[in-house]
């Protein structure tokens, strides 16, 4: 979760790398944009993007789609961690377009404004970082991102980019994991796989909690565990497995050797090893579809 203690990791990362906050700040963005020359994100595969708008029920959407400039592909829903759509989002999405998907990287804030609205996620430490996502937290319901995802599958189905003969899949990053299972409830028709990185609120004790979905989806799931969340949380993982059985559904649940953020370019707990891991097996499940 992105909360105080992982805050305090996140502060030793800085620390220990020789900087301060402010500094880590300044430089995250473009960070995350030279992480494209070591991620392998273009590659040899044309690309075409653009930010694209499109009306859902509670308004207009907007969002970064990017997929390989030739063919049709599976369409791909990516949600990304709490700060939204930035720079090196951007560059996650072309990465998996350029591994032959047509992403769709939504901004989850669009009901009260278009993205970005920060640069970077250190930016969501700082009280003005705070302060201006403080409004638009509350807004993210089940039922709101229920609704969201119906209307993300629908605008994909549309695209001449997207094979709509094979399924979708939804990855999510930080609060984005929660909401991969909600898009497969969503439209169990069509999203047929499901990942979440250092996901929160997957496991909770209200009715309509993820893992409680999961009987009325047709997907599979890759459940990537930062190892902070795990020890804060340890049944979270047994309870998820259990409910994945329970319902039928393939689930990789894994506790990786690195902590909450890990996947997230310009985090500062940032782990390049156990986020290519990751990688390795988003593109083994995005495989099935």
């Amino acid at each position: 979760m992105c909360d105080e203690f992982t805050a305090i990791e996140e502060e030793a990362a800085i620390v220990g790398a020789g900087l301060t906050r402010r500094d880590f700040a300044a430089v995250g963005a473009a960070a995350a944009l030279a992480g494209c020359a070591t991620t392998g994100e273009a590659g040899a595969v044309a690309l075409t993007e653009s930010t694209v708008t499109f009306s859902t029920p509670d308004g207009t959407a907007d969002a970064f789609f990017a997929h390989p400039t030739k063919g049709k592909h599976p369409g791909v829903i990516m949600w990304p961690d709490i700060a939204g759509i930035r720079d090196a989002f951007k560059v996650m999405a072309r990465r998996l377009a350029a591994d032959g998907h047509a992403v769709l990287l939504v901004n989850q804030y669009y009901r009260n404004a278009p993205a970005p609205h920060l640069a970077t996620i250190s930016e969501w430490r700082t009280p003005a970082g705070q302060e201006k996502l403080k409004p638009m937290l509350p807004l993210l319901t089940p039922a709101a991102i229920t609704s969201d995802a119906k209307a993300f599958v629908t605008f994909l189905d549309k695209q001449k980019a997207v094979d709509t003969k094979r399924g979708i899949g939804s990855n999510g990053y930080c609060q984005g994991g929660a909401f991969t299972v909600r898009s497969a409830a969503a439209v169990p028709g069509r999203v047929k796989a499901a990942a979440s990185f250092h996901g929160g609120g997957l496991v909770t004790d209200k009715p309509d909690s993820p893992h409680k979905l999961l009987a009325a989806t047709q997907a599979s799931y890759l459940i990537a565990v930062a190892r902070n969340d795990d020890a804060r949380a340890p049944t979270d993982k047994d309870v998820f497995k259990a409910a994945a059985v329970a319902a039928g559904r393939p689930a990789e649940v894994e506790v990786y050797n690195a902590d909450h953020g890990w996947c997230a370019l310009d985090a500062p707990i940032y782990d390049k090893a156990e986020a290519e891991r990751a990688w390795a097996r988003l593109l083994a499940l995005y495989a099935q579809l």
